[in-house]
Formats: C-alpha cells, structure tokens, sequence
C-alpha cells in the first residue's frame, strides 16, 4: 500500500483554470430562423464540417502552465511527507497505558475497540480494486478518445487527496481506537502508525475514485438514465470501506466523516473546475458566422 500510494500520490496536484464563454438565449421559433440564417450565410467548407467541429469540443481542459507547477510542488511534498507518516517513532509501553478513553470526545468514544486484523485485511479490497478504474476508460468510445486527459485528471484528484491526507497525519498525532484498549495486543498499540488515526486515507482516496468515475461518466453521458447508478456504487463503496475501517479499530467516526467528504468533494470537483464551459449545456451551440463582410461565432440556444 505505501509504495502503491506513493507513486499514485505523488503523480500531480490540483488547481487548472477553465474557459469561461457566454450564451445568447433565444426562443424555439428563433431558434430556427437564425440557425436557417446562419448555415445560409456560412462558407462551404463550414456547413459540410459543422457536425465535425461541435464533436470536437472538450468536456474538459487542462492548463499546464497551471497544471505542471503544482503537481511538482504536490509530488515533491507527497513523497517526502509519505516517508515520514510510516515511520513515526514507537510509543512507549507508559503512553500507551496512559491512554485515557475519558479524554477522547463522547461522539467518539464509543468506538473504542481492539485491532481486528480480518477486518483490517478485507478493507483493503475496495481500496486497491477502486485504484485502477481509469482504465474503465478504455470501454467507451467517447472516453477512449481522451484516456490520457481523464487519467491525467484522475491522478491529480487522488494526489490531492495524498496530499491532504499525508499533511494532516504528519502534522496531527491522534491514536487509533484500538491504542486505547487492552484487547490490542501491546505490540500493535506501541507502533508509529497507531498515531495515524486523523483522518481515514483509505476512504478518502476510495472516495475520490469512485466519485470521480461516476461524475466523468455524468459530464460524458449527460442524457444517460444511469447515472444514479454510478453515484450510488461510489457511495456504497465508501461506506463499506468506512464501515470496515471502523470495525477494524483504524479510525474514530470523525476521522471517517472528514475522509469521506474531502474524497467526495475532490473526486466531483476536479472534474468540474476543468469543465469546459462551452459544452456545459447540450442545447448550446457556437458556430463560426460569416457573409462575406464580416466574420466570428454566433452562440444559439435551443429550448427544446
């Protein structure tokens, strides 16, 4: 898991500009009459390519003059906090039992319990089968034809979530729920990574990633009708992950709600700031205009 999250972690970081394009708004019987008009006053070469050229405008856009500062700034921080996270110093025996579930705030506490290695395995399975769903890209027409796009965007939404995550842990020393009982073998509650409970990395990082599938597939498919069910797969997921991690005695209930909703947040919102505007809308459509004297766009939009 490290050096799996390490490579991925450490890939690229967030924060692309977007264009942003205005729209005209005219009635239905506008609609056809100024469209007629248009496409009579076009070139050619326009009306026989106008099919053409809607296709090829993006879903999403990126800025490397944004993009690529900030992914080293993202790595470079990723791998080196990622070194330290994992390798925090043992407690010792008088800490641990020093630990006092009292001080441990009441919506919290219940959650106290010992370290379930079982549980702790099978919450690994959701964690690594949401890794590579990238390549579910490759399945579709429309997303096959950006798959180095939209795994550029996926590595940067889930490096974003590493850097969060690996900056709260270095930063935030906070034991597991199962440190503060005697039920954990003493060995597993003196580790480094014991003080490794805020927040949920597992589940913030499953979230990102089904989240961000299930919002690409939104923006792609935006007539589909199953949509809802990308979105309550996402959701599900995470809530298994959340609920073993709990069980396993990895994490408080806050840990697991800030990790649920940073990974949510970043897997809907990276898409979405990269969104090219001017496909925002299906009904909205540019085209090159000109009739001889004067050239540019006309904006339509078709209430239907």
């Amino acid at each position: 898991m490290k050096r799996f999250l390490c490579f991925t972690i450490s890939v690229c970081l967030l924060f692309s500009a977007f264009a942003q394009t205005d729209s005209v708004r005219i009635t239905p019987k506008d609609t056809l009459n100024v469209s007629d008009t248009l496409r009579t006053n076009l070139p050619t070469s326009y009306n026989s390519n106008y099919s053409a050229e809607k296709t090829k405008l993006q879903i999403y856009k990126l800025k490397p003059a944004v993009d690529i500062p900030v992914f080293a700034i993202g790595a470079g921080w990723s791998a080196y906090a990622f070194t330290k996270i994992y390798s925090k110093p043992h407690s010792s025996e008088e800490q641990i039992l020093g630990l006092n579930k009292n001080n441990i705030p009441w919506f919290d506490r219940w959650a106290v319990r010992p370290f379930s290695e079982s549980l702790d395995r099978i919450s690994y399975y959701p964690f690594f089968a949401s890794m590579p769903l990238p390549f579910l890209f490759l399945t579709g027409e429309k997303t096959r034809k950006d798959f180095f796009k939209l795994t550029f965007l996926y590595l940067e939404a889930m490096s974003i979530t590493g850097f969060l995550y690996t900056g709260s842990v270095y930063f935030v020393d906070r034991y597991r729920p199962y440190a503060y009982t005697d039920e954990s073998t003493i060995e597993q509650r003196t580790r480094g990574g014991a003080k490794n409970s805020f927040y949920a990395g597992h589940v913030a990082l499953v979230a990102t990633s089904t989240f961000f599938m299930a919002k690409v597939y939104a923006d792609y498919h935006p007539d589909s009708n199953v949509k809802w069910l990308f979105y309550t797969l996402a959701g599900a997921t995470t809530a298994v992950t959340a609920g073993l991690r709990l069980a396993a005695g990895q994490h408080f209930p806050s840990d697991l709600l800030l990790g649920v909703a940073q990974g949510t947040l970043t897997g809907l919102l990276v898409p979405q700031i990269h969104k090219h505007k001017i496909i925002k809308d299906p009904n909205f459509t540019l085209m090159p205009y000109g009739n001889g004297k004067s050239f540019g766009f006309a904006c339509l939009y078709s209430i239907k």
